[in-house]
């Protein structure tokens, strides 16, 4: 990667930064259990919607696939990312995203 390109990928990301993590905190509020995933899935199509990328839901029931179209000729890359909550108890405590589901939470650990 370029020098050109690492700055305008870190202004990218400064842009979008707070939505990002009002989207994680909101997505760690309101956990979904595997094939639940439905609001979860709402938000997001939404925010690559959002971004202009063509989107499909409903894969294998509630995936979303995005198709991020780059600027030029290049391999195709795949993301993948887990959706579904675990049917674990978060407990008490002050958090800014405490899930607000009960018996439900996100934690596999690598949601932040």
């Amino acid at each position: 990667m370029s020098l050109d390109q690492t700055d305008r990928l870190d202004a990218e990301l400064d842009r979008v930064a707070a939505r990002l993590v009002d989207t994680r905190r909101d997505l760690h509020r309101h956990p979904e259990l595997a094939h639940q995933e439905r609001r979860t899935a709402e938000v997001a199509v939404e925010r690559c919607r959002e971004l202009g990328y063509a989107v499909r839901s409903g894969v294998g029931g509630t995936g979303v696939l995005a198709d991020i179209q780059g600027s030029g000729a290049g391999p195709t890359v795949l993301y993948r990312a887990d959706m579904d909550a675990l049917p674990v108890d978060e407990g008490d405590g002050a958090r800014p995203a405490r899930s607000e589901v009960a018996g439900v939470m996100h934690a596999c650990g690598h949601d932040g």
